[in-house]
């Protein structure tokens, strides 16, 4: 149990700060156990607030070594200081203030405020890191002009980095040397960063549009020289269409990137020098996936587009994050559209939204947009202010347009830039700017939940009218048992069900823009829409590019759903057409298994994908989507009771028949893409490869000698880390030999190379095989395997909890033990990392009996846990609620 119930922070409790920060001057004299820092703030009371009020600066972890105002030092009577605060009594309106204070980065393992990542010093202050360095008002609406002298041992750490353009370095006694860094903008403290250590610079630079040349330059260690090629590319395409799609011109003549191995996050926007963790950044084709090079241009850009909505702009307080994280991953799911395939991009958005962020929304810790409470700040960046944020922005996009979204972008950058704002705030430049009214949409912001849409239509032959009604419901969440109606964007298309072709839609005497797909605005709780001269019976293609983050209730037989898989031109609904078909044939398969009935497939559904599959016209990339079948953890999600052995059972039913019934599809698909030439990332040569690679793991599931044969020889044969770790994969799924001969080859190949070894770690913590468990006990001893390095606690621990469904959920409950000490090992070393990891406990109420009487047991045992953190404790206490 934690020693105290933590305080909860309220929306309604926030008020604007009692004093400001203009300037803050820092000085680090770096020691891995004693680092030394002395901070200068120029203070002054708001003029608005109390006049008498002491000045609070937040701190922890941190040992204060003296305290001065205007030069005064200051006795212990007139100030107090605990485990969380410094309050200074008595404080003039406006004053200097001095503090010098000593922290320990090297025993800081939870990687919050100036830590070490393996020989260099690194800082990661957001949300609320930069007290765990000195005693500050540590919230994003004191915006401040930072100084930073970084002082250290030359010969350990000859590059000094932090935010800004660095003014002055020189030498000092005792091979010491110092770099003082000043940053021109005003900034929170989230955005402080400071880097020291023996790192080699790649450099290029970019000239802005305004003929500016901006220095670009990647730190990283010096074995890592050769891997940050595609990162610097990446770089410069998101700086050319931030200036083209936004007209956001980069403001400082210096940009950098240090890529670190030991990050909580994938990466950090730290105005002029962003902190990555090493795995997107560094990048050859031997050693990085084709999905691996497009994550590290997708998070390079994130990261640099949050210049402008993130740093120029930034929060008036945490709950407002979507403000920045919703809007910048709306910003970096666009430059991945423009850069790759739209339709794939949008389907992997939505993949992503369904699997985590919908389980999430039906969840204990479901909550709005805008979050009208928090314990531990950190819980907050989640799927729903990430993901579910950016589908808000998305559908406000639909809803302006996008000439009348591109004016609302223009006039917010325009009228706060320098600002710490709201939601409300960029609400109301989009309304201005478009002159639209979105009071009703803001209901998204601050109503948790996923709304659920039922549609039903009718024809009228003789009026030649279609009419499509609909309703929408949201279920209760915790704290919000009434929910309002939504405004959402649905957008429309009608097919013709005679030869499937697209109809022009004409709607209430108004055809629409392209005049075969049409955005209708529900706004009720029930809405008839009315569709004029439909001289045929139509099937509607419903939520075109999935326009709202919505449940479509099923609306279509299954008859409709093969019509829509074969016309619709949609790409997104005919991928969406194909999923809910393997559904429902999945959700039979498992019915049947409950009623001890034999498992089989209809023909129909056979052809209906064997068509697909030979087509010559199909988009190739959206092939491969088809036929990635939803993964188990996805299945679990459209269940009202899991049952995690018969899903099992049924999906794997339905890939063996795929294999044997399309065996020779799939194997002339392997024969037409086994050879893709030389290695290059671009859209031919990465569908190549999918395709080969989807291709063996169909023959792989034949499990004949001829398939483990072909696999094990292109697993030895990969020129390439993405047809290496495929083939890898397959095999770890394989009870065969050459399981454990591959392993072996590929461990004493990367051995030397930790970001490939985590490919190691989670190949074998995916393995579906009923030993996984076992293996995963056997490799938390592995040298290699670290609690201390998160991406490898990510790989092994937080693979198997949360990707191997069936093995997880053991009917031994050995699973949840397994997840169970692990938390209670890991929330002393680092609570962040920690409290993501205990999540796939919070569903433990959709399972059967015995499941949920384990999964209590054992988030009980957490909760009672002496010393538990307040990052564990608020997602274990509202599981357990």
């Amino acid at each position: 149990m934690i020693e105290s119930v933590p305080k909860t922070k309220y929306l309604k409790d926030y008020t604007s700060t009692d004093f400001f920060i203009d300037r803050v001057n820092l000085s680090f004299k770096l020691d891995d156990n004693a680092t030394e820092v002395t901070s200068t703030l120029q203070i002054k009371r708001n003029l608005k607030k109390s006049q008498s009020a002491p000045i609070v600066l937040d701190g922890a972890k941190v040992k204060l070594l003296s305290l001065s105002i205007n030069g005064d030092f200051l006795a212990t009577s007139e100030y107090s200081l605990t485990n969380e605060a410094l309050t200074i009594f008595n404080v003039p309106t406006e004053f200097t203030l001095d503090i010098k204070t000593l922290i320990n980065p090297k025993d800081n393992t939870n990687l919050e405020g100036l830590y070490k990542s393996g020989s260099m010093f690194c800082t990661q202050c957001e949300a609320e890191g930069f007290r765990k360095i000195t005693y500050f008002i540590d919230r994003p609406d004191i915006m401040a002009k930072y100084t930073c002298t970084i002082i250290a041992d030359k010969s350990k750490y000859p590059v000094l980095l932090s935010n800004g353009n660095l003014i002055k370095q020189g030498i000092l006694d005792e091979n010491f040397h110092f770099a003082t860094w000043n940053d021109p903008f005003k900034k929170p403290s989230y955005l402080f960063a400071l880097v020291a250590g023996d790192l080699v610079c790649i450099e290029d630079s970019f000239v802005t549009k305004s003929g500016r040349t901006v220095a670009l330059r990647i730190y990283v260690e010096p074995e890592n020289a050769d891997f940050c090629g595609h990162a610097m590319n990446s770089l410069k395409k998101s700086m050319k269409w931030d200036e083209e799609k936004y007209n956001r011109e980069y403001d400082l003549d210096i940009y950098m990137i240090v890529a670190a191995n030991d990050f909580n996050f994938g990466a950090m926007e730290n105005k002029g020098l962003n902190i990555f963790n090493s795995r997107y950044v560094l990048a050859k084709p031997e050693t990085a996936t084709d999905d691996d090079f497009l994550s590290i241009e997708s998070v390079i850009a994130h990261e640099y587009f949050h210049n402008w909505t993130g740093n120029r702009i930034t929060l008036k307080n945490w709950f407002q994050l979507s403000l920045k994280e919703g809007l910048t991953v709306f910003r970096d799911q666009e430059f991945s559209s423009d850069m790759w395939s739209r339709a794939v991009t949008r389907i992997n958005e939505v993949r992503g939204l369904r699997k985590s962020q919908f389980p999430e929304d039906a969840g204990p810790m479901a909550h709005s947009v805008i979050p009208q409470s928090y314990i531990q700040m950190n819980n907050f960046y989640t799927n729903t202010v990430y993901i579910k944020g950016a589908e808000v922005i998305r559908m406000m996009n639909v809803i302006l347009g996008d000439e009348g979204f591109k004016k609302g972008m223009d006039l917010y950058f325009e009228t706060f830039d320098g600002c710490a704002v709201t939601i409300e705030d960029f609400i109301k430049v989009m309304e201005r700017a478009s002159n639209i009214n979105l009071e009703q949409f803001k209901i998204w912001y601050y109503q948790a939940g996923t709304p659920q849409i039922n549609v039903k239509r009718k024809y009228d032959i003789g009026t030649k009218k279609f009419y499509l009604t609909f309703s929408q419901t949201c279920p209760k969440t915790p704290g919000q048992d009434i929910k309002l109606p939504m405004h959402i964007p649905v957008a429309i298309g009608l097919i013709n069900k005679q030869d499937g072709m697209e109809m022009p839609i004409q709607f209430l005497g108004e055809t629409s823009a392209n005049g075969f797909t049409r955005v209708i605005n529900l706004k009720k709780e029930s809405e008839t829409f009315v569709f004029e001269n439909v001289l045929s019976e139509p099937i509607p293609s419903v939520l075109r590019e999935f326009s709202a983050p919505v449940k479509l209730k099923e609306c279509y037989s299954e008859e409709d759903l093969i019509f829509l898989l074969a016309n619709d031109k949609d790409f997104f609904n005919k991928w969406d057409a194909s999923q809910r078909i393997i559904f429902n044939s999945i959700k039979n398969g498992v019915d049947c298994i409950k009623d001890y009935q034999p498992l089989s497939i209809e023909q129909s559904l056979i052809e209906a994908f064997r068509k697909i599959l030979v087509s010559p016209s199909i988009d190739k990339l959206l092939l491969v989507q088809i036929f990635s079948l939803p993964l188990e953890n996805e299945l679990a999600n459209l269940f009202d009771e899991i049952d995690p052995d018969r899903i099992h059972e049924a999906r794997n039913f339905l890939v063996k028949e795929f294999a044997v019934k399309l065996y020779d599809e799939f194997v002339a698909i392997y024969e037409q893409n086994k050879d893709e030439g030389e290695y290059t990332i671009d859209t031919p040569s990465i569908t190549k490869r999918k395709l080969k690679n989807l291709s063996l793991f169909y023959l792989s599931k034949i499990e004949s000698k001829e398939s483990i044969d072909l696999i094990f020889e292109c697993f030895k044969k990969a020129s390439n880390m993405t047809d290496e770790i495929s083939a890898l994969r397959i095999l770890s799924n394989m009870d065969v030999e050459e399981k454990a001969i591959a392993l072996d080859m590929f461990y004493k190949k990367w051995n030397h190379i930790p970001l490939i070894l985590d490919k190691w770690f989670a190949v074998q913590a995916l393995s579906d095989l009923p030993s996984s468990l076992t293996n995963v006990y056997s490799l938390l001893k592995h040298n290699d395997f670290s609690y201390k390095i998160p991406n490898k606690v990510r790989a092994l621990i937080g693979s198997f909890c949360s990707e191997n469904v069936w093995n997880f959920h053991r009917l031994d409950g050995e699973g949840y033990k397994f997840l169970r000490d692990q938390v209670l090992i890991l929330d002393k070393i680092n609570p962040q990392i920690t409290a993501r990891l205990v999540t796939p406990f919070n569903a433990w109420k959709k399972y059967d009996k015995n499941r949920q009487i384990m999964m209590k047991d054992n988030l009980e045992i957490i909760y009672n846990t002496n010393g538990l953190s307040k990052d564990v404790y608020e997602i274990v206490s509202k599981a357990l609620v």
